[in-house]
């Protein structure tokens, strides 16, 4: 999106206007209610960042869509601990997307609006405290004239200013006469960490009861009575296309309105729109769609991959390897180091195509205005900010004219930074005239995707006498992510697959990263912490490899690799440093959670891995146990995480949590494969998410404190689970998972 960071200005946090029910809202340049109507209340507004009623209600704005990682709590939370309220009395509304189009170029007035690279927190950290400090200012020095006080002597607490002799005044009765001071000269001081109430204790997501009661508003609860419904049939096959359609039959199921047929980006374009080719059926109602759509008969073209199978795929992959890739990063002598080497290491470990499955399928709703050029887009995305460009590369409205309200999203782990189902909409719509509300099922949305890329990692290690590893040599064969990315050169394509900074990074004297285009049909993109699980589980699972192989151990392997506590540069997203001794906490708190080095019975394992994701560092130590037949059950599980600054303890829980549960399934059971240029799975029972029986019996998080800047925990959870219980599944039987999902291996292995 080509905005310019929002301008946080002393002036631009003091912006104030007046609420619909005869509050002050304290925060950016005010919109209009005509400019910004919120569906569910008729045009009413909802405050910029903070609203206080007379009543002393205290609404406070999320800017960033809510995925599940709970930022419409923590964000709010950090604006609330400045202004010095307390957390019961403030409710958290869903802020629409803004941008100001009244310069030279667009930028947000809220700030950056996306949700994706677990990036909340750490992007709200300055702004959100400042602005909450500014409007805690402005209130005391109301108090402050009306008293005829020093400012100075006032406190703040729980909404209220206070005055030494035991008076006080609360926001409520003060903000009319706030709203009327100038700004501060300079930004209002900060609160010490030390005086923090809110930052750093538990809190429950905002919205617990309504989610749980059923009133909590995602996507697919948009209701708007001008609506149709529309459902896509779309080409089965990748890259192929619609060759001929007969809709007779679908046009008499009851209440189908239109059959509309819609085209696809050609093999060679960016996949910058909508997904792939197929046909529209519009209705009154989502049961007569998906009727209609049953009905058609639809000739499909194979296109260019018709013959591409996850077996093909893997023989490419392979062949790839016998060769010579692009070499990325290249530090100290590899060659002589292998030369020399005493001992040398080899193994190769290959990850899947995988689904992002979230629970609640694409949907979104739109209406085009085409004779006024405006357009409303209310949609579950985590990539606002780029619908206004795609509603006007698609039907010519301009970016200003389009509103974009955003609803709680039922899952998006990367799925929704891509916008394909919003531009479905829009074509429907604009090819039907009417208002769509365009709704997917959980097969579309398996067999629709933008995958996580597939790919072989091929690592060798060189050690010497001593056993220390000399040489470290990673060739990965993927599937990029950035395929069909509109201006992404071929030499860069490796970027988003090998990050050249990571672990082992500067550790190890002689380092060398090497990438292979793999040719694929497959759509990919972004998929909870993108290459880093699959790196995680590569270089983990092959450092206890090497301790077996060397005979060492796999927990001192690790700390003597991480020595003396160093920081290092590190460009890739999540810099601009690496700690070790922070990669090292997280490594020494499993270990020590789950009693590393004890003796264990028969047929159970420990394994331990770390990754630094983001910004974050996390560790996950795994106990399973494996029975003579090769039945694995994982009986504990430890996981820590270093974040910085904590803001919400309770939120990172959670998402340690999730994110155990979701690499547990991704490990065991998740792939997609492909057969004759399709996609194979399509619903559950193909791609199940991880069962209850099969969930740990003990799962324990522990969350360092630190007082470093604080990073968001979104997809910190999730790459080290997957290396760790391969490293405890060897552990207790003796077989080496280098192939992800683990499925029957075990069993297969242990019949062997």
């Amino acid at each position: 999106m080509n905005t310019t960071t929002m301008n946080a200005s002393r002036r631009a946090f003091l912006a104030v206007s007046a609420s619909a029910a005869g509050g002050v809202i304290f925060g950016l340049p005010a919109i209009s209610r005509a400019q910004n109507p919120t569906p569910t209340s008729k045009g009413a507004q909802i405050g910029l960042f903070v609203r206080i009623e007379p009543d002393n209600r205290v609404f406070i704005g999320a800017r960033n869509p809510e995925i599940g990682q709970g930022s419409r709590t923590a964000t709010p939370m950090i604006i609330a601990e400045e202004l010095d309220v307390r957390w019961e009395d403030v409710t958290v509304e869903q802020l629409p997307l803004s941008i100001d189009f009244t310069g030279a170029t667009p930028a947000w007035r809220f700030g950056d609006q996306g949700a994706g690279g677990s990036t909340g927190i750490e992007e709200a950290w300055a702004d959100h405290r400042q602005f909450g400090a500014n409007a805690r200012w402005a209130l005391v020095s109301a108090a402050a004239a009306r008293w005829s006080a020093d400012a100075a002597t006032l406190a703040t607490r729980d909404g209220r200013v206070r005055h030494p002799d035991g008076r006080s005044l609360s926001y409520g009765d003060l903000a009319a006469e706030a709203a009327a001071l100038p700004a501060p000269k300079i930004p209002a001081p900060l609160k010490a960490a030390k005086d923090y109430r809110i930052i750093g204790t538990p809190r429950r997501v905002t919205d617990a009861r309504d989610i749980v009661t059923g009133r909590a508003r995602y996507g697919l609860d948009t209701y708007e009575a001008d609506a149709a419904v529309a459902v896509m049939l779309r080409c089965p096959h990748l890259d192929g296309d619609v060759e001929s359609f007969d809709d007779t039959e679908a046009r008499k199921v009851p209440g189908v309105l239109e059959v509309v047929k819609i085209a696809g980006p050609a093999p060679s374009e960016p996949l910058a729109a909508n997904l792939a080719p197929g046909i529209a059926v519009v209705a009154t109602n989502t049961w007569a769609a998906l009727k209609g759509r049953a009905a058609l008969k639809v000739a499909w073209t194979p296109g260019p991959h018709a013959s591409e199978s996850t077996a093909s795929f893997d023989r490419h992959c392979t062949d790839l390897l016998k060769g010579n890739g692009q070499v990325v990063k290249n530090d100290g002598d590899l060659d002589a180091a292998r030369a020399a080497a005493a001992t040398t290491v080899e193994a190769t470990y290959v990850l899947p195509y995988a689904s992002h499955a979230p629970l609640e399928p694409q949907n979104c709703f739109v209406r085009l205005d085409l004779k006024a050029m405006r357009a409303t887009v209310i949609a579950p995305t985590q990539q606002p900010g780029g619908i206004p460009r795609l509603v006007m590369n698609l039907t010519g409205i301009e970016r200003r004219n389009t509103e974009v309200f955003l609803t709680r999203i039922g899952g998006g782990f990367g799925r929704r930074l891509t916008n394909d189902y919003v531009a479905e909409a829009v074509l429907i719509a604009k090819a039907t005239g009417r208002a769509i509300k365009l709704m997917w099922t959980r097969e579309d949305d398996l067999r629709h995707d933008f995958f996580r890329p597939a790919g072989h990692h091929r690592l060798v290690a060189t050690l010497d006498n001593a056993r220390t590893i000399t040489g470290w040599h990673q060739r990965l064969a993927s599937a990029s992510k950035y395929y069909r990315r509109a201006n992404v050169k071929a030499e860069n394509m490796w970027q988003p697959e090998i990050y050249p900074d990571d672990f082992p990074a500067r550790l190890v004297p002689n380092v060398r990263l090497e990438w292979f285009a793999a040719q694929s049909g497959v759509a990919r993109g972004s998929w909870r912490a993108p290459a880093h699980y699959a790196n995680a589980f590569a270089v983990q699972s092959f450092l206890d490899e090497i301790a077996h192989a060397t005979r060492q151990d796999a927990l001192a392997l690790r700390r003597t690799l991480l020595g003396a506590p160093r920081e290092f540069d590190y460009a890739q997203h999540g810099g601009p440093k690496f700690h070790t001794a922070r990669l090292r906490g997280v490594l020494d708190q499993v270990a020590a959670g789950i009693g590393w080095g004890r003796k264990l019975p028969k047929g159970r394992g420990i394994g331990l891995a770390c990754h630094f994701t983001f910004g974050g560092y996390a560790a996950h130590a795994v106990e399973v146990s494996v029975s003579a037949a090769g039945a694995l059950t994982v009986e504990r599980v430890v996981c820590a995480v270093d974040v910085g600054r904590v803001v919400n303890p309770l939120g990172i829980e959670a998402q340690m949590e999730g994110g155990t549960i979701d690499g547990l399934a991704a490990a065991l059971h998740q792939a997609i494969t492909v057969e004759g240029g399709r996609i194979q799975q399509s619903n559950f029972h193909d791609y199940p998410l991880l069962p209850i029986r099969e969930a740990p019996k003990v799962l324990q998080v522990h969350i360092i404190a630190s007082d470093a800047p604080p990073k968001g925990c979104g997809e910190m959870g999730i790459p080290t689970l997957a290396p760790a219980l391969a490293n405890a599944i060897f552990n207790a039987c003796g077989v080496r998972i280098r192939t992800l999902p683990i499925k029957d291996q075990l069993r297969r292995a242990l019949a062997a």
